[in-house]
């Protein structure tokens, strides 16, 4: 069965990956023989891994359908998650095996106040993973958002500990000036490590998926990245070459990716997969309410030999510790793998808003453990501890109330009716609305109005502005505080003023555009434009997604056809005047054509909000979505 997959993946059929690998079962044939120094012993290796928590520490409530003693499941509220239950969960499951390995496969940084509002950048990302002591860290591309130096100072807070746990990617070359060349870091990140296990040596290879880290983060301009098939190859033979015939890569490069890089190695066993946040496992965590899986967990295939491969991936936001168990025979090869994904809750269980009765929670515990894999775990005492200042420095900044949003501004990166590539990132309801689809978010569109019109106000003027979608990070509504704003725009990027042509300012479109949708592409890119506005093709061949662009004249409010001679003033966060997100139009331009206006994007959004009319009852500023014809995607078709 696993080899069939493998065939019909490599065949290039219609079928979706995510649906074939829900379909894959069945046991793994072991073949050959590594001659290794580990020859003749068999292991049977336990492998907890997380990936993905960006900087989500804390629980959250969880609504999930269980039955509760009656005939069929009701809506059952619990608290769920956060990163005390990680450590506890992993402590647990660790002690009920011999041959353990505690896997970290990247993106633990930005996403939350915790990562750059509860003190240094990543500090309590660091403390929170210590409690684990984590065999190995796999970068993810979000450790480069604050540059390597910023990386830098979140590998010396991992080391402070007495963990000092082993970071990794084989395909990440630090340039001559970085803080991580190994010239003058050296050690802090390494191509792989090697650990015993039941005295068989078994090694670990990091990845990082390169063209986005380069494009959507900021690693140094010197610092490259190597194709990752490439990269894992080359460390898996020096590994090989020294007799390790047990290779496990923990790949942070998205789901879909591993299922077409393992094929292509050789001498792979076991793929420890992040990056593209994927659930995996049974159809029962969708009629429980936990998710959608993407694939099987574990998804089996082969690699290039035509052995077997286990891929693994454990969702995302400490939701979720995935437990692989890996059975090698006397050669070195998988003869069976299997696993849980353990999604952790606790047991304070509530129905209609009421806590529900000793017979219920009775009932609700016997079905959330018939399900196999919500696991009800206690939070550790010492993570929760370790915890504690940095939730109390959270909790001061929190108390601010900044605005009152009467109706949700949506979020969504990229506009697209059912099935196009970011349609169920908006809320059911601005899903049922409809104006996401048309539009794209309202969130991002206002911030980067915000930052026209702060712009023309404060800083000097600019006739449009620039804002690519994943860089707005969640919707608002209500009354929302200032840790909710910071929230919008967690990333911390200064402002720069560009001068650009009109022909400049169709090639940075055009950049957005083809970061999204050509290939390789993600959601992050899509523009945001303040000032701009234009019609978008997906479909369309690179350089011709975009077309009928006009500008607004700011005084009269009259949309004209741009200029491609004309000299516009541009203001974009430095994250894509630099290149970020794959807008090389932007880093092409001069220096003589460019300032640093050294304003924060949170700050500037800030300006804006305080700004707004105020709220009769509450004297607060009130954030409405624009209107219409202010939003940059005209049209879109895909």
């Amino acid at each position: 069965m696993t080899t069939m997959w493998a065939k019909q993946w490599s065949a290039g059929r219609g079928l979706r990956m995510g649906a074939l690998a829900l379909a894959v079962a069945g046991a793994l044939v072991a073949c050959g023989g590594s001659g290794s120094d580990d020859a003749g012993q068999p292991l049977e290796l336990t492998i907890l891994h997380i990936n993905d928590h960006h900087s989500t520490l804390e629980s959250k409530s969880k609504t999930l359908k269980l039955s509760a003693g009656g005939a069929s499941a009701v809506d059952v509220a619990v608290d769920a998650a956060g990163f005390p239950r990680v450590t506890a969960a992993i402590g647990e499951l660790a002690a009920q095996s011999t041959n353990v390995l505690k896997l970290h496969a990247g993106d633990a940084l930005t996403g939350t106040l915790y990562f750059n509002r509860a003190g240094s950048n990543g500090e309590a990302d660091a403390a929170m993973m210590n409690t684990v002591c984590f065999d190995a860290f796999t970068l993810g591309n979000h450790e480069f958002d604050k540059g390597d130096s910023g990386l830098k100072g979140f590998i010396d807070l991992l080391r402070k500990g007495t963990c000092k746990t082993p970071v990794l990617s084989a395909n990440v070359q630090f340039g001559a000036n970085s803080a991580l060349n190994a010239s003058r870091a050296p050690g802090y990140v390494s191509p792989s490590t090697v650990v015993e296990r039941g005295g068989q040596k078994i090694g670990i290879v990091g990845l990082t998926i390169a063209q986005k880290t380069k494009a959507s983060s900021s690693p140094d301009a010197d610092t490259t990245f190597e194709d990752e098939t490439t990269a894992a190859q080359r460390e898996i033979d020096r590994l090989r070459n020294q007799g390790i015939n047990k290779i496990i890569v923990m790949s942070h490069v998205g789901y879909e990716y591993d299922l077409q890089i393992a094929p292509k190695l050789s001498g792979v066993d076991v793929v420890v997969g992040a990056d593209s946040h994927t659930l995996l496992g049974p159809v029962g965590l969708t009629t429980t309410g936990v998710g959608t899986p993407g694939g099987a967990y574990p998804t089996q295939l082969t690699d290039k030999d035509g052995k077997p491969v286990c891929v693994v991936q454990a969702w995302e936001y400490a939701q979720v510790v995935g437990e692989l168990k890996v059975s090698f025979d006397a050669q070195g090869n998988v003869s069976q793998c299997k696993g849980t994904p353990h999604v952790l809750i606790g047991d304070n269980f509530t129905i209609g808003g009421k806590a529900a009765t000793d017979a219920e929670k009775t009932a609700l515990k016997a079905s959330a453990a018939a399900t196999g894999f919500l696991r009800i775990t206690q939070p550790a005492a010492s993570a929760t501890a370790a915890l504690q200042p940095f939730k109390d420095r959270v909790a001061v900044f929190n108390q601010t109330q900044a605005a009152v949003v009467p109706q949700e501004l949506c979020s969504r990166r990229v506009p697209g009716g059912v099935g196009s590539v970011d349609y169920s990132r908006s809320s059911a309801a601005c899903t049922a609305e409809g104006s996401v689809s048309l539009r794209g978010g309202d969130i991002q569109q206002l911030v980067a109005q915000a930052y026209l019109e702060v712009a023309n106000a404060q800083y000097g003027g600019a006739d449009i502005s620039l804002q690519s979608g994943g860089g707005v990070r969640i919707p608002l509504q209500g009354t929302v505080t200032a840790a909710q704003i910071i929230q919008v725009l967690p990333f911390g990027n200064m402002l720069f003023r560009l001068d650009v042509t009109g022909q400049e300012v169709k090639g940075m479109l055009e950049d957005g555009l083809e970061a999204t949708f050509g290939t390789g592409g993600s959601t992050g890119p899509y523009p945001y434009t303040g000032g701009l506005r234009f019609d978008v093709n997906a479909k369309a061949t690179k350089g011709a997604r975009a077309s009928n662009i006009e500008v607004r004249n700011p005084t009269t409010g009259v949309w004209a056809a741009i200029d491609l001679a004309k000299t516009y003033k541009l203001f974009v966060l430095s994250f894509n005047a630099t290149g970020g997100d794959g807008y090389k139009t932007l880093a092409a331009v001069p220096a003589a054509r460019r300032l640093d206006i050294g304003v924060l994007d949170a700050d500037v959004f800030f300006s804006y909000i305080d700004k707004q009319a105020k709220d009769a009852v509450t004297g607060l500023p009130t954030l409405k979505r624009l209107p219409v014809e202010l939003y940059s995607t005209k049209s879109f078709a895909n």
